[in-house]
């Protein structure tokens, strides 16, 4: 027989009897135990004792499952959360619940209870329900809660943290996968500024305004708050657009030189902007719209309007910087006629970017090999020009340029010197050569002298060859020559520097590896003159049967072994050039000046003056002897005290007469007497300007009377015209 009790201290209930194997299937939790029996009938059944007790437990279909309220995986410093052992289908039944802590059995017997992160540890939680002593639920699946004593922190994010124009950026504020959380917006308009509520408590806020922005959250009852997240720094794009401009506007600066960048914002209107640049190192405290830079890079800038709104970044200016520049001067001839004008140009890279230009005549320098600049008149704040023009140069001259821009003004290196020649001989300094030719054989020596009144002279030579000659060395005038040595000797131009600062004429020299030179003046032959030129061997030989050629045409070719032009004319210059048994010279140039007088132009008014003095003589002669012709009929002359003087003395009276058409005849511009005048302007003594001619009267007294007088009255009306005065 079967029993089974709900408790220990229930009664037993029996249940049925075994069959015959003793077996019996029970779908009930509980104690069980049996006993067996047997008789029967006409006999009385005996019984055994009773078996040991048997405990069943019956497992229900129900689910036991742990749910967290909130629902977090996660809890923090001062949060509470609801931890709970719910029955799926349980109905009404009257549950009792068991749960477990980490695998231990806990004392907790309530469907819910709540925990604290009192702790940093995690705690695992299962749990299952029991209908009765016997039938209960299978242990649910664990649960795991992760505790924390710190304060829970946000995460903000942003999908771009520039806000475009006419568009907005998405923040994001998440702490944990709980669903639970409020959310929580501020703003504020600067670092210093207060925090400003935005309403919005979901998770995801899109944004319009440039700012820094903040998110926090909030959960239970009483609702615990996060700690506040991270700063996020949004911008805003505004329509306006920034350029980069450069003054002065130059597209290549040099080392040393320093140039202003300009951040400019069109259509920026009353706006007070700041300005953001790149690179970096730019951006000092305030941010400035300009900058003085000297290094190259890329440069760029935007501005902002305030501190979280600003433009999009303007496109890079390269600016480059180069290694100064050097001025290169081309004169526009090097070889001077008398009276010749000079043109100097000077040429620097970007010429039409902001350089103005200036000129320097250079000058010897006694203490060394060098020279000094001079600038040359007009120059001193420089040329606009790159031209610059030097009227009627006479002499030999070297002369340099250099540009410059900007304030301070930056200037480029000087020019390589540029120099003009000029053969005349008549300057203050004069260089000779001997022999006196044009062209030498190689390896032949030959010396240069300077001749003038000075102390000191030096003979310079272009171009300048590495093996400087002893005769760049300043000299004084008692050493009379210098050599050029063979491994000195180069195709050249010579010339004289005095230490006062004079050049001389200049002579071009040719050094000639042919066997045959051509023998010719070193300096230019004055027209008139005569002249002789040969052609020469290296073996020193005279030539006959020379054939000499004028710019590459024949002029000679007879047995004469030298071209002699008695009278040299300006048609005879030119390259010439000789011929002998095959071999020909190299060509030399012969110049040829034109012989003018040292002072022509005072020589003319001169002869101007003296023949209008005469022709003036001779009219206040006739005009005297007519006065005096018509006199002696109408006016008593003067008488004298001395019988001896009448004729002089009834000359001064009618001299005096006839001042005034003479001073009227000056006013109103006779060129005869002003040219008179002008040559007596041009001498030391004016009085003798005029030579007075004499008359061939036996009478003297009165033409020499006559002539006193007149130079006289002559220098009477000369210091008039200058002085300004009026005739009385």
């Amino acid at each position: 027989m079967l029993y089974r009790q709900t408790s220990e201290s229930s009664e037993a209930q029996h249940m049925r009897y075994f069959n015959q194997d003793g077996d019996i299937n029970v779908n009930q939790g509980g104690i069980y135990y049996c006993r067996g029996g047997r008789g029967g009938g006409s006999y009385p059944v005996s019984y055994t004792e009773v078996s040991d007790k048997v405990t069943i437990q019956e497992t229900v279909s129900n689910k036991a499952v742990v749910t967290l309220q909130p629902n977090s995986p996660l809890i923090y410093s001062g949060e509470t959360i609801t931890v709970r052992c719910e029955i799926e289908g349980g109905g009404n039944t009257r549950w009792e619940y068991e749960w477990r802590e980490n695998n231990k059995v806990s004392s907790q017997k309530d469907k819910e209870f709540r925990i604290s992160a009192s702790s940093s540890s995690n705690v695992i939680f299962m749990c299952k329900g029991r209908r009765d002593l016997y039938s209960s639920t299978e242990w649910s699946k664990t649960v795991t809660l992760r505790r924390s004593l710190n304060k829970a922190k946000p995460t903000l994010t942003a999908d771009r943290y520039i806000i475009p124009v006419g568009g907005d950026v998405t923040l994001t504020c998440s702490v944990d996968s709980s669903a639970d959380w409020k959310y929580y917006w501020f703003r504020r308009d600067s670092g210093s500024s207060a925090l400003q509520s935005i309403t919005n408590v979901k998770p995801v806020n899109k944004v319009s305004e440039g700012g820094i922005y903040q998110c926090r959250a909030g959960r239970g009852d009483p609702e615990i708050y996060t700690e506040d997240s991270r700063a996020v720094t949004v911008w805003k794009a505004v329509s306006n657009k920034a350029v980069v401009t450069l003054q002065p506007n130059w597209p290549e600066i040099y080392r040393g030189e320093t140039v202003t960048i300009r951040c400019e914002i069109q259509g920026g209107g009353d706006t007070k902007w700041t300005y953001d640049w790149r690179p970096a190192n730019l951006n000092t405290s305030p941010t400035l719209s300009e900058h003085k830079i000297s290094s190259s890079g890329g440069y760029s800038c935007r501005g902002l309007k305030d501190p979280y709104s600003f433009t999009e970044w303007s496109n890079v200016f390269r600016l480059t910087v180069s290694y100064p520049p050097a001025s290169v001067l081309t004169v526009s001839r090097l070889w001077l006629s008398p009276g010749d004008s000079v043109t100097l140009s000077c040429e620097v890279e970007h010429p039409s970017a902001g350089w103005r230009f200036y000129w320097y005549k250079t000058i010897p320098k006694l203490s060394d090999y060098s020279s000094i600049y001079e600038l040359l008149p007009g120059s001193i704040n420089g040329t606009e020009q790159d031209s610059y023009i030097i009227h009627g140069p006479t002499h030999t001259a070297g002369y340099k340029c250099r540009a410059g821009r900007g304030d301070p003004v930056y200037y480029t290196q000087y020019s390589k010197p540029g120099f003009v020649w000029s053969g005349d001989v008549h300057s203050a300094v004069t260089l000779k050569v001997s022999p006196d030719r044009v062209q030498h054989f190689i390896y032949d020596s030959f010396s240069l002298s300077c001749e003038g009144n000075f102390t000191k002279w030096r003979v310079r030579r272009f171009p300048e060859d590495r093996y400087r000659s002893d005769c760049y060395n300043w000299r004084s005038i008692t050493g009379s020559t210098c050599n050029i040595k063979r491994y000195q000797q180069s195709d050249a131009v010579y010339w004289c520097e005095s230490g006062s600062g004079e050049f001389s004429n200049a002579v071009n020299i040719t050094i000639q590896k042919a066997d045959i030179i051509l023998v010719s003046p070193v300096h230019p032959v004055t027209e008139g003159q005569s002249v002789t030129l040969g052609c020469k061997l290296r073996t020193g030989e005279l030539l006959s049967n020379v054939f000499f050629y004028q710019n590459d045409k024949l002029i000679q070719n007879d047995t004469r072994r030298e071209l002699k032009i008695s009278a040299v004319s300006k048609s005879d210059e030119g390259f010439y050039k000789c011929k002998y048994s095959g071999e020909e010279s190299a060509q030399s140039w012969m110049s040829v000046k034109v012989s003018r007088p040292e002072n022509s132009s005072s020589l003319i008014r001169f002869i101007v003056g003296l023949v209008c003095g005469v022709v003036l003589i001779i009219l206040l002669i006739l005009l005297y002897r007519y006065r005096r012709s018509k006199d002696s009929h109408s006016v008593r002359p003067i008488q004298s005290e001395s019988t001896n003087q009448d004729s002089a003395t009834h000359h001064m009276v009618n001299l005096n007469e006839t001042q005034d058409p003479i001073y009227n005849s000056l006013l109103h511009g006779d060129v005869c007497v002003y040219e008179s005048i002008r040559g007596s302007e041009d001498h030391e003594n004016d009085s003798h300007s005029v030579r007075p001619i004499q008359s061939e009267s036996t009478n003297q007294d009165s033409a020499t009377h006559h002539m006193v007088n007149l130079n006289e009255t002559q220098d009477h009306i000369y210091n008039s015209l200058l002085h300004g005065q009026s005739s009385n």
